[in-house]
């Protein structure tokens, strides 16, 4: 059985499209940001910290690299067959901090397809706007001042494009999402739903 992981930047649509793909499969949906929220509070030992910027001076890349090569071992462990219960069925995992070389090095692909979503075809102001025009109140970016908006785009465009090079690099698939997000969403789903055979072995 393999499970399935979403991965990429954060708001390119992960947690829209793992819901639509666990509710259309029957598969239960993981979201591993609120597990590395709880690695944060209760686990403070393991290193796993977002904050590393504030508290580090580490630049957003680095930050990522850093939770995402402790990550990667984590969800290996968590998918292992010998330890997941196969009666619960497969799982859509919706994950941000996974680089698609880490993916490669930890081996996941025993376990687990993967697909990125990303950002990085378009330029930060482009995507700034895009993001201001769909922020609801419930989003994280809502609050942010104009400048503070644009500084984390400025972080996720260059995010989007480190992982788009890896994934091209070593065949993983991925979509850009800041344009026409439903039309890449239902093809995305399509891609699923012709290898859902390939969830079951």
């Amino acid at each position: 059985m393999k499970h399935f992981i979403v991965s990429g930047v954060p708001r390119a649509g992960k947690s829209t499209l793992s819901r639509n793909i666990a509710r259309e499969m029957g598969w239960q949906h993981v979201c591993m940001d609120a597990v590395i929220a709880g690695f944060e509070r209760c686990f403070p030992e393991t290193g796993v910290d977002t904050g590393l910027s504030v508290n580090q001076g580490k630049a957003s890349l680095e930050i990522l690299q850093i939770i995402s090569g402790k990550m990667a071992p984590f969800l290996q462990a968590m998918t292992d067959p010998e330890e997941y219960d196969q009666q619960n069925g497969p799982m859509v995992i919706d994950m941000y901090q996974l680089l698609p070389q880490d993916y490669v090095r930890f081996r996941l692909s025993d376990t687990c397809r993967v697909l990125y979503l990303l950002t990085g075809d378009v330029e930060p102001e482009e995507r700034c706007a895009i993001q201001k025009k769909y922020d609801t109140p419930e989003d994280y970016t809502y609050e942010l001042t104009g400048e503070e908006r644009l500084e984390s785009c400025r972080e996720l465009v260059a995010q989007s494009r480190l992982m788009r090079e890896q994934c091209e690099a070593l065949g993983l698939p991925f979509y850009e999402t800041a344009r026409e997000r439903e039309r890449v969403f239902a093809a995305a789903v399509r891609e699923i739903r012709a290898q859902r055979s390939l969830f079951q072995s």
